[in-house]
C-alpha cells in the first residue's frame, strides 16, 4: 500500500519513513506544505499522513486535507501535530481528516490506526486477509497458505497486500507499481513480473499449483482463488 507522508522534521519524518517501509508500506515523503498539496493532488495514495503544522505557501496540513477533499479525494488522512487542545482535533476533523494523533505518540499506534483507517474501503473486521486457504495477518505480517506459513521479503508482502485487498478485480501493471514502490523507486519494466514470479514459486507450485494470481494479458492481474 502507497503511502504519503507530510513532515517538516527531519528527524522524524526520516523515523517514520524508515518505520513504515519495514512494515512493508511504499512511502512518499514531503517535508513542506507546497510539495506536500502537490503531492497529495497528484499521487494515487491509500492513505494520507500529514503533520498539522508545515513550513510553505500552503500553510499547514489542514489546508492540504481540505483540497484534497474539494477535489474528490478521498483517501484516508491521519493528521500530527503537537497541540493537544480540543479545537485543534475538532478543527481538524471538521476539515476532513479521518484520525488525529498528538505529539509525541508511539508509532505502534501510528500503525494500528493506519491499519484502522486501511481496513474501511474493504469492510474488513479483522486484520486477516483471506483468499480460499491464503491467508494474511496485517498485524503480524504473516502469510499461511493450507495453515502452513509462507516467508515473504517485505516487497512480496506489500505486492501480496495490495493484490489480496484488491481480489478479484484485474489491476493494471501501473496501478500495481504506483501502490507497492515508492515514486523515486527505479522499477525496471521486468520487475513487477520478476516479484509475480516469487509470489508464484512461494504460494503456487510447494502447494500442488493451485493458481491464486492469474495474468490477464494485455491488462494486468488478479488474485482471485478458483478452489
Amino acid at each position: 500500500m502507497r503511502l504519503l507522508l507530510v513532515e517538516d522534521e527531519p528527524k522524524i519524518l526520516a523515523a517514520l519513513k524508515r518505520g513504515l517501509e519495514r512494515e512493508s508500506y511504499a512511502v512518499d515523503t514531503a517535508d513542506n506544505g507546497d510539495d506536500g498539496l502537490d503531492a497529495a493532488l497528484t499521487g494515487d495514495y491509500d492513505l494520507v499522513v500529514l503533520d498539522r503544522m508545515l513550513p510553505g505557501e500552503v500553510g499547514d496540513g489542514l489546508e492540504i486535507c481540505r483540497r484534497m477533499r474539494a477535489a474528490d479525494l478521498h483517501a484516508p488522512v491521519i493528521m500530527l501535530t503537537a497541540r493537544d487542545k480540543v479545537a485543534e482535533r475538532v478543527g481538524g476533523l471538521d476539515g476532513g481528516a479521518d484520525d488525529y494523533l498528538v505529539k509525541p505518540f508511539a508509532f505502534d499506534e501510528l500503525l494500528a490506526r493506519i491499519r484502522a483507517l486501511l481496513r474501511r474501503p474493504a469492510e474488513a473486521v479483522s486484520n486477516v486477509l483471506v483468499a480460499g486457504d491464503l491467508e494474511f495477518d496485517t498485524a503480524s505480517r504473516t502469510v499461511r497458505r493450507a495453515g502452513a506459513v509462507v516467508d515473504l521479503s517485505a516487497r512480496e508482502q506489500a505486492l501480496l497486500e495490495y493484490l489480496m485487498r484488491n481480489q478479484g478485480q484485474v489491476l493494471s501493471k501501473d496501478q500495481i507499481i504506483a501502490h507497492v514502490w515508492d515514486f523515486d523507486a527505479d522499477v525496471l519494466p521486468n520487475t513487477l513480473e520478476v516479484y509475480i514470479g516469487y509470489l508464484r514459486n512461494k504460494l503456487e507450485r510447494p502447494f500442488g499449483g493451485s493458481p491464486l494470481i492469474h495474468t490477464r494479458r494485455g491488462l494486468g492481474y488478479k488474485l482471485e482463488a478458483t478452489g
